[in-house]
């Protein structure tokens, strides 16, 4: 496949990597930049797209951001960016996407906590909620047409801000594989709803460890 790699800062890292899928494969890869939070930004990044191709086969809907809400810290501003990166980008992508996806499919990135609160990040775990619904809603609303589906990750990379040996000792603890999974464990999920499982939508599959079965 040819691949569209979507960033907002992280320019340098993104078109490193389109360079390595071009050694693979010339012209496989092109890096387009928009803050899907913004208003007007993921029509932006999906006009970017078309004139590319007019054809999609898949839309991966990634982009997040991930912090802490202690309640009683929360502000509109926080409340705006963790809905916006996590859920109203994703919405408005697929929707202005969806004629050019016709036959193709929307994988929407998750999280194991969309079901069960993560404490101290009730917003963020509250997007996830929301983004689990939409890809329930936009699989019923863009039938037979786009199939659309996601995936729950449960503890795959620590946060960049890294994490305590207790904490990593205690999540590690309730994982029933016991380990961490790895991104290409998300990725496998991904191509497989996305090209292989042509009579599947609606579906939202953790893929986590069996960490979801003792949160």
């Amino acid at each position: 496949m040819n691949v569209m790699i979507h960033c907002l800062g992280s320019l340098e890292p993104a078109a490193a990597l389109a360079q390595r899928l071009d050694k693979q494969r010339a012209g496989s890869a092109v890096v387009l930049q928009a803050d899907l939070g913004a208003p007007g930004g993921s029509e932006s990044l999906a006009e970017q797209a078309r004139t590319i191709s007019p054809n999609l086969a898949l839309l991966v809907n990634n982009a997040s951001r991930f912090y802490s809400t202690p309640l009683g810290s929360v502000d509109g501003e926080t409340w705006k960016d963790l809905m916006g990166s996590n859920v109203r980008g994703a919405f408005f992508l697929s929707q202005s996407l969806a004629p050019a996806l016709a036959g193709g499919a929307i994988v929407n990135i998750v999280d194991i906590y969309a079901r069960q609160p993560l404490p101290g990040h009730a917003v963020y775990s509250m997007a996830k909620a929301a983004l689990e619904m939409m890809t329930r809603s936009l699989a019923v609303e863009l039938a037979p047409g786009v199939r659309v589906n996601g995936v729950s990750p449960g503890a795959i990379l620590w946060p960049e801000a890294g994490a305590s040996e207790a904490a990593q000792s205690d999540i590690l603890s309730r994982v029933a594989l016991g380990r961490c999974g790895e991104a290409q464990d998300i990725a496998s999920a991904v191509a497989f709803l996305g090209l292989d499982a042509p009579y599947v939508t609606g579906q939202v599959l953790a893929v986590d460890g069996g960490r979801s079965l003792n949160i």
